[in-house]
């Protein structure tokens, strides 16, 4: 297939894009500048310079191709608008990458027993509240001619299949660490998110491409795990002392609002039946503590 990519200088787009490159599809992607364009060369990605703010591009690309995958922002309305106007009637794939802080509880690092499934999602919190709109909007699509589908990713861990890039939470906890000489979490670490390695992601994409049915929305996950036990391993991992508990005021400082609150300091439980139903996926990585104490540093 003809595929074009979004943020495919970026860790999930450059891994998704890379992957459907070994694959044998043959695919676009968009990047910002020269530089990121001669990455993607060398991966044998054909780049196009351009940003999400260019509609008029976005629409080109993507009526060129035969399927379409947003992985560059979860939170760029005009640039999921452009895509839907641009494939309406088209009946090409459209997948729409989101995430599931959208069910986040920003909890402050404390335990939650609330687990969230595909076809019951909550109110979304007033700061997730435009990102689900998004999700909606792509969703909502399906009635219009386009394939589409919302594929909701948890914290991803893995490396990069792709350019040299790293994923969102996992690496901004060893940064720190590194930095500091000492683990940190949010709270006391009790939070728990549901997770995926990289490679098991890209996989889902690949079969979405061709299995996909209009309008349905997947979350991403091959099991779950508490912040303090993905910390422990860290620590174990950098051969330094047990994790510390961070006041969550000290934890945005470092990290700022969105990440402190959202991405390390709150619970995301999910669980993604549709992958396995519908598409046959089959996640072959299935711990991120193992993953941690073996692969990550």
């Amino acid at each position: 297939m003809n595929v074009f990519v979004t943020g495919a200088a970026g860790f999930i787009g450059g891994s998704i894009a890379t992957g459907l490159v070994q694959a044998g599809h043959h695919v676009s992607g968009l990047v910002r500048n020269a530089a990121q364009a001669d990455e993607l060369t060398a991966l044998g990605i054909v780049p196009v310079i351009g940003t999400l703010e260019d509609s008029a591009l976005l629409a080109e690309q993507a009526r060129a191709v035969d399927a379409v995958i947003n992985a560059a922002s979860s939170d760029h309305r005009g640039a999921a608008e452009a895509l839907v106007a641009a494939l309406k009637g088209s009946n090409k794939v459209l997948l729409h990458t989101s995430g599931s802080s959208i069910v986040g509880d920003a909890s402050g690092g404390r335990a939650s027993d609330d687990i969230y499934y595909e076809n019951n999602l909550p109110q979304p919190t007033a700061d997730k509240a435009a990102r689900v709109a998004i999700d909606n909007l792509v969703l909502d699509a399906a009635k219009h001619g386009v394939n589409s589908a919302v594929v909701c990713n948890t914290l991803i861990y893995g490396h990069s299949l792709g350019v040299k890039r790293d994923s969102v939470q996992l690496p901004r906890l060893l940064k720190q660490a590194r930095k500091s000489g000492v683990v940190r979490h949010v709270g006391t670490g009790r939070n728990i998110w549901s997770n995926v390695h990289i490679e098991d992601v890209v996989e889902l994409y690949k079969l979405a491409l061709t299995g996909n049915q209009p309008g349905t929305f997947y979350f991403v996950e091959s099991g779950e795990a508490s912040f303090i036990e993905m910390t422990t391993a860290m620590a174990q991992a950098l051969d330094l002392g047990s994790p510390q508990d961070w006041p969550l005021a000290e934890a945005e400082a470092e990290w700022g609002y969105e990440m402190a609150n959202y991405g390390l300091g709150s619970n995301s439980r999910v669980r993604g039946n549709n992958a396995r139903e519908l598409l046959g996926w089959a996640p072959k990585r299935t711990s991120v503590v193992e993953w941690i104490l073996d692969e990550m540093v």
